[in-house]
């Protein structure tokens, strides 16, 4: 995993540092407060990983613009935003190995940034006077609000289907990848086919994303991940290792996991026993395999799309997406 990892930055240096200064320049609040809160969620250790999507899409592409940097912030300052509002949605404590915003400055004023964020996306979007441009990022906009209502309304729900599950993170996360992939090719003018094969890749390598991500909430360790460990099943957040757990269990056992899983104070070892019970069921097997069956229709997308340095990097990020460890 550092391999890949560290080759993939390596070859997008650049293009992070060019996405890091264009973060701080554009912010722009005006208000102390705001860009103290947006600055602890911002500048906290984030991957990049949906605006550097957006420039490589534009670069496979053959973009030759000077407006592609700019843009890319849009994806993470939605990101950014939708960060702020979960946790305090979901009362975490930690975020990125610190404290929630939300804990530092107040609930008010944690909602309110993260709208300040939406908002500026939506300005800078605006400012390119590409309407198909703008329709995209706002229907991203609006289905990744009705996503995380999805998983709000299921939230401790134990019969949860898996089709509840794939819409949530369709929602959640896949889309804003998709959206990113799918602004660079329009921003380079491609024929709708391309634009259509960087969508795929796009929603593919979300959803691969979100799977690997929830199989690091029982896998990995609190100081890697950079948040506590089962914090998504204390949340109330049923993903689908356990999803496919319990629908696999005898009665006794997915009863104990029930028990568990609706008990949102649960111990340490009550929630050992529970990965037992996921091992047991295959849970974490069955997600694997899902995440990596998405993670190859991210990369076959491509396939028709001339060889690059560019889609070599689009394609180690799709390995990239299931090694990780945080």
């Amino acid at each position: 995993m550092k391999d890949i990892k560290n080759k993939i930055y390596a070859m997008v240096k650049n293009d992070l540092d060019a996405i890091e200064a264009a973060l701080k320049y554009n912010l722009n609040p005006h208000i102390d407060l705001v860009a103290k809160i947006a600055g602890h969620i911002l500048f906290a250790g984030g991957k990049r990983l949906r605006p550097l999507l957006m420039i490589l899409s534009a670069k496979l592409c053959g973009y030759k613009g000077k407006d592609h940097i700019v843009l890319s912030t849009v994806f993470e300052y939605l990101h950014a935003a939708t960060l702020l509002h979960d946790d305090l949605i979901d009362e975490a404590s930690t975020r990125r190995g610190k404290t929630a915003a939300h804990l530092i400055w107040g609930n008010s004023e944690t909602i309110l940034t993260g709208d300040f964020l939406l908002a500026r996306s939506i300005r800078i979007a605006t400012e390119t006077n590409n309407i198909s441009l703008m329709k995209n990022i706002a229907e991203v906009t609006e289905k990744m609000s009705l996503g995380e209502i999805c998983q709000l309304m299921n939230a401790g729900n134990t019969d949860i289907s898996e089709k509840q599950y794939m819409d949530i993170i369709s929602g959640k996360t896949a889309i804003l990848f998709q959206c990113a992939c799918r602004t660079g090719a329009i921003i380079a003018n491609v024929p709708e086919k391309v634009q259509k094969a960087l969508s795929v890749y796009g929603f593919s390598l979300g959803i691969a994303f979100q799977m690997a991500d929830d199989l690091l909430d029982y896998t990995s360790e609190t100081k890697t991940i950079g948040k506590n460990v089962g914090a998504d099943l204390k949340e109330g957040k049923i993903t689908l290792p356990v999803i496919y757990a319990l629908k696999h269990a005898c009665a006794k056992d997915r009863a104990t996991m029930e028990k568990i899983i609706t008990n949102n104070v649960f111990s340490q070892d009550d929630f050992k026993i529970l990965i037992e019970l996921i091992k047991k069921y295959n849970g974490f097997s069955y997600t694997r395999q899902c995440a990596e069956s998405y993670a190859a229709d991210a990369k076959n997308a491509l396939l028709f799309i001339n060889n690059s340095e560019t889609k070599n990097i689009l394609i180690d990020i799709a390995d990239y997406a299931l090694s990780r460890e945080a």
